[in-house]
């Protein structure tokens, strides 16, 4: 059976920056949970940050790839820099993926970890921008097909093309 890595504040655990989730009612994610197929994950959690903690954005909305490559930092609200945070998160995600021998995420859009298509521009002036963060861009270089929770019936055809 596929797994399935997903964004934990999908599934209603409280992991999010100001402590809330962002629990999701989609049908296919409910029916992949009663067949044990989902596997949650907060990379921003696993990375050493607390609950709550400041916001974060990428630096010039530069996204996820810049910051594997250095060329990027993940600036908090509160002027911190936790970069090494967001890498290490996005490095155990990618762990948790290759054990569990996964090849198709449901992460939660616009996260600087987890946004998939699009992340904020790095004003925190709640503008988003094209871009991925960066435990999506460091999935996806590894050949982990990354859905945001708008797209679950694309994940549900990828996930069938595994299958078949």
């Amino acid at each position: 059976m596929e797994r399935i890595l997903v964004s934990a504040c999908l599934m209603g655990r409280r992991v999010r920056y100001d402590g809330g989730a962002k629990t999701s009612s989609d049908a296919w994610l409910a029916g992949w949970r009663a067949e044990g197929r989902l596997v949650p994950f907060c990379p921003e959690v696993e990375g050493g940050l607390p609950i709550p903690r400041p916001a974060a954005e990428i630096e010039g909305g530069a996204g996820g790839a810049a910051v594997l490559s250095g060329a990027a930092r993940v600036l908090a609200t509160d002027g911190s820099d936790v970069t090494a945070e967001f890498l290490a998160g996005a490095q155990a995600a990618l762990s948790v993926a290759r054990s569990f021998e996964i090849r198709l995420a449901v992460l939660k859009e616009g996260s600087p970890s987890c946004g998939a298509l699009s992340i904020y521009d790095g004003t925190f002036r709640g503008r988003r921008m094209p871009g991925q963060g960066v435990t999506t861009a460091l999935l996806e270089l590894n050949g982990i097909r990354v859905f945001t929770e708008d797209h679950v019936p694309e994940a549900a055809e990828y996930l069938r093309s595994l299958e078949s």
